[in-house]
């Protein structure tokens, strides 16, 4: 679909920053340069006065409307803080995309049409790295013990029971649905927050689906510093330690007791999958990601029974 963007002025863009105004630069003003009207929200979690600096001069450039938390609210409570401005600003229909992410004009043509004609469904792109390699096209959680895997690996595993989920890197959908789920639960700070608004938009009788008509770009750790890395692989301590973390709370919000037992007796091999990610090689330099993981196994098993005790 080629043309002009469908009322440009009834779509919210919403970008939560934290410490990269060149990210934003690069991706998010590519794309409201080209459709004018469009409906922008920065909101730039705090991370140093040069940023802030950097990113306040950037959005008064492009006319976007910035909102300035006092410190990191993390991503779920941003994306919140930053979709309740857009909807005060009259849109319809909420973008919500990483700084590291980028869209095209027909994209977002594409996504805005079906969201038009589906509002109680949450949209994702297909989404590709730089080099034109998959990232995403639909991931699913498996209920048994909490991994998660591509859809497109369901025929290694028949029968199992899944929850499918959209990334966060990219998400629309209409106020209304956003309005019936509630927006993102705080707690999760960051990582698992998507697949626990996808859990919820199910339960709120939407549905999730991947457009693959439509193709998102993710340039996928941009932006997160991995100076303590031993290799360009290796992932961030704050990916290592919300990921295992938030993977207790999930099972503790939405699954029955049974199962989150069965979640927590997996906690440790699925931590260290987790940390491999990284690769071992990391492992040689520095004992971070393994911290990392120890606190996130056991600020995860106590939220959880927290969690737990509160339902």
């Amino acid at each position: 679909m080629t043309g002009p963007v469908r009322s440009p002025e009834g779509i919210g863009i919403v970008v939560v920053n934290y410490g990269d105004p060149a990210l934003l630069e690069q991706n998010l003003a590519t794309l409201t340069r080209a459709v004018p009207g469009l409906r922008t929200v920065v909101v730039d979690n705090y991370s140093s006065p040069a940023a802030r600096d950097a990113v306040t001069r950037l959005a008064d450039a492009e006319r976007w409307d910035l909102l300035l938390p006092d410190d990191n609210l993390g991503f779920g409570a941003g994306m919140n803080l930053g979709v309740a401005r857009a909807i005060g600003l009259g849109v319809e229909q909420v973008l919500l995309l990483n700084p590291d992410a980028s869209l095209t004009p027909e994209a977002l043509d594409v996504l805005s049409h079906r969201c038009a004609e589906q509002p109680m469904t949450m949209l994702a792109p297909r989404i590709e790295r730089p080099d034109g390699s998959l990232w995403f096209d639909g991931v699913d959680l498996y209920l048994h013990d909490g991994t998660i895997r591509s859809r497109r690996r369901r025929e290694d595993h028949p029968g199992a029971a899944v929850a499918p989920w959209l990334s966060g890197a990219c998400l629309m959908l209409s106020v209304e649905l956003w309005a019936r789920t509630g927006g993102f639960h705080d707690a999760y700070f960051l990582y698992w927050e998507d697949v626990d608004l996808s859990h919820r938009v199910v339960a709120v009788g939407g549905s999730l689906a991947v457009v693959e008509e439509a193709t998102a770009v993710h340039d996928e750790g941009g932006t997160h510093d991995r100076s303590d890395a031993a290799s360009a692989r290796a992932k961030s301590t704050t990916y290592y330690y919300f990921n295992i973390r938030n993977r207790l709370l999930y099972a503790a919000e939405h699954l029955p007791p049974a199962e989150v037992r069965a979640w927590r007796r997996s906690t440790i091999p699925v931590a260290w999958s987790v940390l491999l990610q990284g690769g071992r090689r990391q492992f040689l330099s520095t004992r971070s990601p393994l911290r990392a993981g120890v606190r996130g196994v056991v600020d995860g098993l106590r939220l959880s029974k927290a969690a737990a005790r509160g339902r």
